[in-house]
């Protein structure tokens, strides 16, 4: 029910309206009850129209309620002989609503038919993007199995699996345009944070021998020995992706970030913000790129690579501050076992001249930082005991952190000559090197801000990484199960559409439950049809998530039944989400 003024403009009636379905199956809406005269209302309010209005909306909330709780019982005659038909599933998904809702706000109908009407195509091709995003989140696996899951939703899909595979080619010719559209019409539902862009970079690969197309042999970051394709993706301060692209496998990740950046700032409209990056993107053109224009940059910078002399008045534990404080400490002298200097983080500024750029090195120290490399590599120096204790163990592996780093290698001399055998040891000056670098940390700027917000802004970098764990772990982005280059990449561009409603909708519920949960829940949400000309009743259990996101988005499918009307009532109103209010 909802609050309605009609009348002339001196003699105006305030109405609570009602929605319901004609038995054409057309929605319409009655006069429910009156609530008064406009302007005697008015009066009421002190002239108020928002306080009256408030109190109106009120006065209807409270006759939903009692309508519901007076509504007609519902009965439902069912057979013990009577056989359900073949083939008929009684079990849909009701979490995709929610995606749904997100979907129209974020105008994805619209986007769909202005790329219809460039193509010409006679499938819905709004239809076959948005399931696939449904099936990505609800159910992630290859896009035979998405059509086929798409079938368990309220609404099956009435397109054909060739017409899927088809629909993604125009997907991947249109990928700049989605995603420029998709950042605007997001601003209507979260304002973007564009003042702070982070970017990585990540890789997927490819169970296959030969390379092909953009599946090229580069550097794996899981270490496998397979072609792989290369994603750069762009964050906002919020962590919420805002582009991405895909590159060949054997390209330096070094060089993803020019082309990709240039597009977010020609066609996003994005053209003034601190770039955040890891040391692996943080070249000196990288650097170089983010120094015109109203932009800057903090980038994590090695301090194993720095110059010696620089190094050593980095590391070295005087003239170091605490945030808000211009007192100089000497980190020899703290007392770490104190909760509040073991909670504090401390740092100095070094200059740096590099080129034409004039830098500063921001060293940090951090007491809990320190406490946690110390005991993980307490426990990588336990793993290179046990490994010692087997000699066949003692390979050396290719990840950085292998504890395998740890052990020295002896070959046994006889006679003066090399014997075929080896002594296996702790490498005792490896340990002690990797641990004169605990709990330090430090980034390189171009920003002559307070060093602390310069800090702040990097911490936040753990966000990108969670996005790609998203995508990899819970969104299943690989396997691929598509070979041609463009097909790929659509499959890519649904993967990251996913990761944008998911955290938009992280937004709407208030960031108040975990990824997990989130995903686990929607996933469940499933009513079961009693009877084809009957409704629905809920098979899922209603929690704390569930009822917010009822609250949210304002509508329930939690009630005992809901007969088919007010089911479609809902499927109506989440794909009008964007130009009406919904009913409550």
């Amino acid at each position: 029910m909802y609050v309605n003024i009609t009348g002339s403009q001196n003699n105006k009636d305030v109405y609570i309206y009602q929605s319901y379905r004609k038995e054409n199956g057309k929605s319409s809406s009655r006069i429910y009850k009156k609530l008064g005269k406009y302007n005697d209302l008015l009066a009421q309010f002190s002239g108020n129209e928002e306080k009256m209005m408030e109190w109106a909306r009120a006065e209807a909330a409270k006759e939903t309620t009692l309508y519901n709780q007076h509504r007609e019982q519902i009965s439902v005659t069912f057979s013990q002989t009577a056989r359900i038909p073949p083939e008929e599933g009684r079990l849909f998904n009701v979490g995709y609503l929610f995606l749904q809702y997100l979907c129209s706000e974020l105008h994805l109908d619209n986007i769909c038919r202005n790329i219809r009407s460039r193509h010409k195509s006679s499938y819905d091709f709004h239809a076959i993007f948005t399931d696939l995003i449904y099936a990505r989140i609800l159910s992630p696996s290859s896009k035979m199995s998405s059509y086929s899951f798409c079938h368990s939703l309220l609404e099956p899909p009435k397109y054909s699996l060739q017409n899927v595979y088809r629909a993604l080619s125009v997907m991947a010719q249109e990928s700049d345009y989605i995603q420029e559209e998709l950042y605007r019409n997001s601003n209507f539902i979260h304002h973007r944070n564009s003042k702070i862009l982070y970017y990585d970079c990540t890789n997927y690969y490819f169970e296959i021998e030969e390379e092909s197309g953009d599946k090229k042999y580069g550097k794996n970051k899981e270490h496998r020995p397979n072609p792989i394709v290369t994603m750069g993706l762009f964050m906002d301060a919020d962590g919420i992706p805002l582009a991405f692209d895909i590159f060949p496998g054997n390209k330096n990740e070094q060089l993803t970030l020019k082309p990709l950046e240039t597009k977010v700032i020609r066609d996003f409209d994005c053209s003034e913000f601190i770039f955040c990056s890891d040391a692996g993107l943080g070249s000196v053109k990288n650097r170089f790129l983010n120094s015109f224009g109203n932009r800057s940059y903090v980038i994590t910078y090695s301090l194993k690579k720095m110059k010696q002399e620089d190094r050593e008045f980095a590391l070295n534990p005087a003239q170091f501050r605490a945030s808000g404080s211009n007192k100089m400490i000497d980190l020899r002298t703290l007392d770490e076992t104190d909760p509040e200097i073991f909670n504090t983080v401390y740092y100095k500024e070094v200059p740096l001249v590099t080129a034409d750029m004039d830098e500063t090195i921001i060293v940090t120290y951090s007491p809990k930082y320190k406490a946690y490399q110390q005991k993980i590599r307490g426990r990588q120096v336990e793993r290179a005991l046990k490994m010692i204790q087997s000699p066949g163990k003692c390979r050396r592996g290719k990840n950085q952190n292998d504890p395998s780093r740890f052990i020295r290698k002896t070959p046994v001399t006889s006679n003066g000559e090399v014997a075929d055998k080896a002594v296996y040891g702790l490498d005792e000056e490896r340990i002690k090197e990797e641990a004169m670098y605990d709990g330090f940390y430090a980034v390189v700027t171009n920003l002559e801000d307070d060093p602390w917000e310069i800090i702040k802004i990097n911490q936040r970098r753990w966000e990108i990484e969670e996005n790609f764990r998203i995508m990899k772990s819970d969104f299943e982005a690989r396997p691929v199960y598509v070979q041609r280059d463009d097909r790929i990449k659509a499959h890519f561009l649904t993967c990251y559409i996913s990761l944008l409603v998911y955290r938009l909708l992280e937004k709407k519920l208030g960031e108040g439950f975990t990824c997990s949960q989130i995903l686990e829940t929607l996933r469940g949400m499933n009513v079961t049809l009693l009877s084809k000309d009957s409704g629905y009743i809920p098979s899922y259990k209603r929690t704390k998530l569930t009822d917010a996101l009822h609250r949210t988005f304002k509508f329930r499918t939690d009630f005992e039944f809901i007969t088919k009307n007010s089911m479609r009532s809902i499927i109506s109103d989440t794909k009008k989400a964007a130009s009406t209010k919904v009913k409550i």
